[in-house]
């Protein structure tokens, strides 16, 4: 029972042969006639909600790591990837802003859970590392990248703001962190496509990433623009925040041919 009073399954029941020994240990006491008289209902009920004949994972049973009670990375990612993608359909579909700024609020609470954001002794191991599975009673379990890595790419990626529509790259930051937007000069260091190793410096109001291995800069502005800084020297001003199938393409295919791109935005829409 939690706080409010509302009864939860216990994580500690396993499988049938836990809850079975359970029942037992009150087979002494007030609770010896409803042990008789109920334990073969109990253990039908726990049966037919979870089903363990029917289990089609790694192996017949569940693993320390696979078992009730274990915190499950993997899901927790699918969820923080499925409310942002919930988050902007409701902005596509005109929602209220009201569902809008929930949505946001269930993202980053939803991401605050995640391994990163916890430290090394409550997450088991090093949090920066991806592993699938965290029992109750121990550290994580399962290491090495696991799926979780595409969902946690994908969804930072477009909380960073950057979006494709159509084949062509635009860029919307109403889900950016308002934290990640520098307020001092710092250098931003990162490897080419060729893999040199490189540095940009960066002022107050800024904010750098790499995509495709391709610098991204966001700038504070009074004017929505974007600048293409090619190989050859030239530089192309695009209104707006749409950079055009062509240029995406090129991006894409890493081809070497635009060494940076800054996006100036006359109104960085951010998390509180």
């Amino acid at each position: 029972m939690d706080d409010e009073g509302n009864c939860h399954f216990n994580g500690a029941f396993r499988n049938s042969e836990a809850l079975d020994l359970a029942l037992n240990k009150l087979r002494v006491g007030s609770y010896s006639n409803l042990v008789e008289k109920e334990k073969e209902t109990i253990l039908g009920i726990y049966e037919e909600i979870f089903d363990h004949q029917s289990f089609t994972g790694r192996s017949g049973t569940f693993y320390g790591y696979e078992g009730l009670g274990s915190i499950y990375w993997h899901m927790v990612s699918k969820l923080l990837l499925a409310t942002q993608e919930c988050y902007f359909k409701a902005i596509d579909e005109g929602a209220e802003l009201s569902i809008v700024g929930q949505l946001k609020d269930h993202y980053y609470e939803i991401k605050a859970g995640i391994g990163l954001y916890k430290s090394p002794d409550i997450y088991g191991a090093f949090p920066t590392d991806a592993y699938s599975h965290t029992p109750a009673n121990a550290g994580v379990k399962q290491p090495g990248l696991t799926g979780q890595v595409k969902e946690d790419f994908i969804s930072r990626i477009m909380e960073l703001g950057l979006l494709i529509q159509d084949g062509a790259i635009i860029f919307n930051t109403s889900l950016l962190n308002r934290e990640e937007i520098l307020t001092d000069n710092a250098e931003f260091e990162y490897y080419s496509l060729v893999g040199d190793h490189q540095k940009i410096s960066l002022g107050q109001n800024q904010l750098a990433f790499t995509y495709c291995q391709v610098p991204i800069i966001y700038t504070t502005s009074k004017d929505n623009k974007i600048l293409i800084t090619f190989e050859n020297g030239n530089i192309e001003t695009i209104d707006g925040h749409n950079i055009g199938k062509e240029y995406s393409d090129q991006l894409f295919k890493r081809s070497g041919t635009i060494l940076r791109v800054d996006v100036y935005l006359r109104d960085i829409k951010t998390n509180k």
